[in-house]
């Protein structure tokens, strides 16, 4: 071996590819000043990816300090664990704790659809996985150019394939999620997973190294050359748009494998063998070694021989750098090493002692005998750069903000009004997802209570309780694009009143922040302006952000996707029984309207259906004491069974809130707009609304119960026995027609 610390030491002024590794010229100098010498070649592949930007969160890591200015506390009590984490974990009462969290997988999936979306898949199962729960859901949120673009008919198949095929052989419900489409993922699809565990409080496990002399066990895959310079890498750099294709060793997912990790890893749980856990993500062993190493109270010794490879020609680098899938590595007392092994065995699932703790504080490698990695863990895990970079508002924003939507004409004569329902409905956004949901196995395990295409998605938890979580991922990146604080917010409230109109209480938040370069002032400003909308809507809201993921340099040349803060948010439910669905369940039943409509079409899909991709304006103003009391009034009307259906207001307004709910129920509709302007009553976006259907005898209950809470209510129509949509004056239309227009856009794309 040449690079070995000694001849480090020794060669000062050896010349190191490191620019060829993404490691900036001061970055370089500061590796160089740590050690006190020049790296190894196998500690610059270390360093190269643990302070990449997707490992080392270093544009972005002093702006998400914000949310530690959030009560750790939800509704149902305080966090059993938080940001700095795997995944947050929540308190659900009866013993039990959720683990949910949502991560992104964006360049991967463009380079390599099936395979970037399956280990997205995979690698946020694993991060579950990790806290000691069981993985029991997942949910997804897309983006993707326009429908009608070749490479979104390239790229999108292949996602969902991916998303589809692993959860799938995993055996877990895809519950949720979101597909959307705009110019500005072309090229740069956004694929981000989540996943949600439970455990008993008392099986929380965390990530550290502790007791000198324990054992660190490799167990699961064996490590080959997929993923070498993947993800961490990757998401350090912009696709340029006409130049030479990226083409980085994308990870190869093995779900069967999978599986047979999680049964193992949770029996190893169950026998009180494991000390501390870290699955490998991005980075793998590097990650693995030094973030176990500087949790922890010691230091490693790691002899990189003993892990087994799938091929054996891989450098030591090669070694530290793959990010192959379905690996975990363990932190095992001496004692306990042959049961580990047993079990192990037991599952098919092959184990190595490949190391130990160390008395100390260094992560030492050894390589054929010769020490190749000697640093400070701390280093490589957590004090990598940190990067305050420029911000400025854009010039271009007032601009923007003064194309309004509300100047936009409006046809609202019967034909008009019918022509934008059906654009609307048309609409990438809106239309139909069901080519895409019925790739998804969305019943598996026996506890889906609501899955796609309710509002959120809701899994049952404890049986004889009746105890049950609401999830639900959304993004509106066009309401960020035009206004980032008020975006996230509005994003925020739109997953928030999904899971109220199920009747759970929402408690908890994971967010996926997508922007573009850093290095852009611009996009660290909108970046900085979302954060700190979510922040101060989560502190009246009164609900924490228990951790999630940043994903920068998602753009094409020079051109950024929309800004998208993709935000989950759970809720729980006391009995499952008593959830809400969306579709209308009762001919006769009123349709009442909670909420208050504004004439708000600025971002709207009116406004881009109808006006060819219009996108100015003011986003909808944010009212987030009137989203608390809709929640209120929602989570009574499921605990006393006051109405039969409940559908929130979001994308597409009271229009598609209408045909979706009758389309799901099966049941029309005959709705009056009291000589509102029709284009503003069916079409804008103001938020904190629900549409409900309930019969004559919660009337009074249900309206008082929104006095109560200050939520307007209003009576606007009835559920018809017949498949009709009738708006008065307006139109009366077959659904099978509406149906016909809402069904048929992602097929055809999909055909050619």
């Amino acid at each position: 071996m040449v690079d070995t610390v000694a001849h480090a030491m020794d060669t000062p002024d050896l010349e190191q590819p490191y620019a060829a590794l993404g490691v900036k010229d001061e970055e370089y100098a500061r590796i160089r000043e740590i050690l006190g010498r020049r790296p190894t070649s196998a500690e610059l592949a270390m360093y190269s990816v643990m302070w990449s930007e997707h490992c080392s969160y270093k544009s972005s890591k002093i702006h998400l300090r914000r949310f530690g200015e959030l009560s750790q506390d939800t509704p149902r009590g305080p966090l059993l664990a938080g940001i700095g984490e795997n995944a947050g974990v929540v308190d659900i009462g009866h013993g039990y704790a959720v683990t949910f969290k949502a991560e992104s997988h964006n360049h991967p999936s463009f380079v390599e659809p099936y395979q970037g979306a399956a280990t997205g898949v995979g690698g946020i199962v694993r991060d579950i996985l990790a806290m000691g729960a069981r993985p029991i859901g997942v949910m997804d949120s897309l983006r993707f150019g326009p429908l009608t673009a070749d490479d979104t008919r390239r790229v999108l198949p292949g996602v969902v394939a991916g998303v589809g095929g692993y959860g799938n052989c995993l055996g877990l419900p895809n519950i949720g999620g979101e597909v959307q489409f705009h110019q500005s993922y072309l090229s740069n699809p956004l694929v981000n997973a989540l996943c949600v565990g439970v455990l008993r409080h008392e099986d929380l496990h965390r990530a550290f190294a502790s007791g000198v002399g324990n054992k660190v066990i490799l167990f699961g895959a064996a490590t080959g050359g997929d993923g070498i310079g993947g993800a961490s890498i990757l998401a350090s750099e912009t696709f340029e748009e006409d130049g030479p294709a990226k083409r980085p060793s994308v990870q190869v997912g093995d779900p069967f494998m999978e599986k047979l990790l999680i049964e193992c890893t949770l029996e190893l749980f169950r026998a009180g063998v494991i000390q501390g856990i870290q699955d490998f993500g991005a980075a793998g062993i590097s990650c693995a070694t030094s973030e176990l190493a500087s949790a922890g109270d010691g230091g490693m010794s790691v002899e990189l021989d003993l892990v087994p490879l799938r091929d054996p020609h891989l450098a030591p680098e090669e070694i530290l750098m793959s990010e192959s899938q379905e690996r975990m590595m363990a932190v095992v007392q001496p004692s306990d090493v042959e049961r580990f092994m047993a079990i192990c065995r037991k599952w098919d699932v092959a184990a190595t002692v490949i190391g130990e703790v160390t008395d100390g504080d260094r992560l030492v490698i050894h390589w054929h005998g010769q020490c190749i990695v000697d640093v400070d863990p701390r280093s490589v895990a957590h004090d990598g750069p940190t990067y305050d970079r420029p911000m400025q508002e854009p010039a271009w924003l007032y601009g923007v903000g003064a194309d309004r939507a509300e100047a936009l004409p409006r046809d609202n004569t019967p034909d008009g009004v019918v022509a934008a329902l059906k654009a609307v409905l048309a609409h990438g956004n809106i239309a139909d997802k069901s080519w895409i949901t019925d790739q998804y196995d969305r019943y598996v395990r026996g506890n889906s209570i609501l899955a796609q295409p309710e509002d959120a998605g809701m899994l049952r938890i404890d049986e004889e309780s009746g105890l049950g979580i609401a999830l639900a991922l959304d993004a509106n990146s066009r309401f960020t694009y035009l206004n980032p604080y008020l975006g996230a917010q509005l994003s925020l409230m739109e997953a928030y009143r999904n899971v109220a109109v199920t009747g759970a209480e929402p408690v908890a938040v994971t967010d996926c922040l997508n922007f573009g370069s850093p290095e852009d002032p611009e996009v660290m400003w909108s970046f900085v302006e979302a954060i700190k909308g979510l922040v101060e809507a989560c502190k009246e809201l009164g609900i924490p952000v228990t951790g999630g993921n940043v994903s920068l340099y998602n753009q094409t040349g020079t051109t950024p996707i929309l800004p998208t803060p993709t935000i989950g948010v759970m809720g729980v439910i006391d009995d499952v029984a008593r959830r809400i669905r969306s579709g209308f369940a009762h001919p006769g039943d009123g349709i009442w309207l909670l909420g208050a409509t504004h004439e708000e079409l600025s971002g709207s899909i009116w406004a881009d259906a109808v006006h060819g991709g219009h996108l100015g304006g003011v986003p909808p103003r944010v009212d987030l004491a009137a989203e608390k009391g809709l929640a209120h009034v929602l989570r009574l009307a499921a605990r006393e069974g006051l109405v039969t259906s409940a559908h929130d207001l979001s994308e597409g307004g009271l229009a598609v809130a209408l045909v979706e709910s009758a389309l799901q129920g099966g049941h029309g509709f005959r709705v009056g707009l009291a000589g509102q302007d029709p284009t503003v009553a069916l079409f804008s976006e103001s938020a904190s609304r629900a549409v409900v259907s309930l019969p004559e005898s919660s009337v009074e209950r249900m309206v008082s119960v929104a006095e109560e809470h200050g939520v307007p209510l209003v009576r606007i129509g009835e559920v018809l026995a017949e498949p009709q949509a009738q708006v008065a004056g307006l139109f009366d239309l077959p659904l099978a027609e509406l149906r016909a227009v809402w069904a048929a856009p992602i097929p055809q794309a999909m055909k050619h």
